[in-house]
């Protein structure tokens, strides 16, 4: 009996071990499969992880919604006013020219011989004032001194030979303004490559609208890309519009476009830059002419500005006589004439040209430009 026992309970072992075998690769099997294929109602497989779930932030806690920043507008400048200009510039001048510092030198010495009269004519001519002129200012300034002796001050004499020098009667007013029929003063600005045509329309356009008045820019120097690019950099410092177009266009066009801008929109003045290509004078003078007349089938052009570089001496003279020949030159830029001691181009160009000098720049500043006035730039000179 004992022994029958072990027998059954050894059967039972045994089957309760295989029926558990099957029972696991069963199971195992179903696992697999339920890794790879889709998931079926009853199917007894392992779940997938679900997707973490991201939670929406609370009302309160909720970060605002990101907007796009809107470009930073222009800072618009505000250019200093005339007044301001002319203290600055004229100390700015006395700082740095050598002729008035050398006249009085020699006008101080105990005894005023030929030698010391000779050495005011050299002076004189190497300020680039002329061969003419400077003989004027030295019999006059020797006539008065001899005459009146030790009633009058040399200094004070020679600031009013000077003053004379210059011609205080010139009419230098700037003729920015159109007629009575609301049409916009037309500036043109013609001048060679390099005396800072471009930069000194830019500050024209500063001491306009220093003075309130509406402008609009012309970049007709269309054979340089850099030239329309720095008079647009000009215009926005200042809030000025500038009419342009794509390089090489037709300068006339351009200069077309700028005046009917400046019809349409009512501005006080239009200022036009044009090419200065000097080494092609014929083509350049024909295109200068040719953008004049074509302005002038809108509206009169009201003032033509050369622009000259004073260091440049007889060169700037044969230039002026150049352009001059071109259209009516009305009045001349000076700029540079910080440059050592030639100032006496004022004298030389007017008397070669008939036409006032009616602004001077002495620097790199943008407002480093200024009205000419005689009794000014003799002050400055003399210190």
């Amino acid at each position: 009996m004992d022994m029958v026992t072990l027998i059954v309970i050894i059967a039972v072992a045994a089957v309760a071990i295989i029926g558990g075998g099957i029972a696991g690769l069963v199971t195992t099997t179903r696992r697999r499969k339920g890794r790879s294929l889709p998931t079926e109602a009853g199917t007894d497989v392992i779940t997938r992880p679900e997707e973490p779930t991201v939670e929406e932030p609370s009302v309160e806690g909720a970060e605002p919604e990101t907007v796009p920043a809107e470009p930073a507008a222009p800072v618009i400048e505000k250019p200093e006013s005339t007044a301001s200009r002319l203290v600055r510039l004229r100390q700015r001048l006395a700082g740095s020219n050598a002729l008035g510092r050398g006249l009085l030198n020699l006008l101080s010495t105990d005894k005023l011989d030929e030698d010391t009269w000779e050495s005011i004519e050299d002076l004189l001519l190497t300020a680039d004032i002329g061969v003419a002129p400077t003989q004027e200012l030295v019999d006059g300034l020797r006539t008065r001194l001899r005459v009146e002796g030790g009633k009058v001050d040399p200094k004070a004499a020679l600031r009013e030979e000077l003053i004379k020098l210059v011609d205080p009667d010139m009419d230098r007013r700037l003729q920015v303004s159109g007629a009575d029929d609301g049409a916009p003063g037309v500036v043109l600005m013609v001048g060679v490559n390099g005396t800072g045509k471009t930069t000194t329309t830019g500050k024209l356009a500063r001491i306009l609208v220093s003075e309130d008045r509406k402008v609009v820019l012309g970049a007709a120097d269309t054979f340089r890309a850099a030239a329309a690019e720095q008079l647009t950099t000009w215009g926005e410092r200042v809030g000025v519009e500038v009419i342009r177009g794509p390089e090489g266009t037709d300068p006339a066009s351009v200069a077309f476009d700028s005046v009917k801008e400046g019809l349409d929109t009512g501005v006080d003045t239009v200022i036009v830059d044009t090419a200065g290509r000097l080494q092609n004078k014929a083509g350049l003078m024909d295109e200068l002419g040719k953008v004049k007349r074509v302005i002038e089938k809108q509206t009169p052009v009201t003032e033509v500005l050369l622009v000259l570089d004073a260091t440049t001496g007889q060169n700037g003279l044969i230039q002026a006589r150049v352009f001059s020949e071109a259209v009516a030159v009305s009045g001349i830029v000076l700029t540079k004439l910080d440059g050592s001691a030639k100032g006496g181009i004022v004298v030389a160009v007017q008397r070669e040209l008939g036409v006032p000098v009616k602004l001077v720049g002495l620097g790199e500043g943008p407002d480093d430009l200024a009205p000419f006035t005689p009794e000014a730039f003799v002050d400055a000179l003399l210190g």
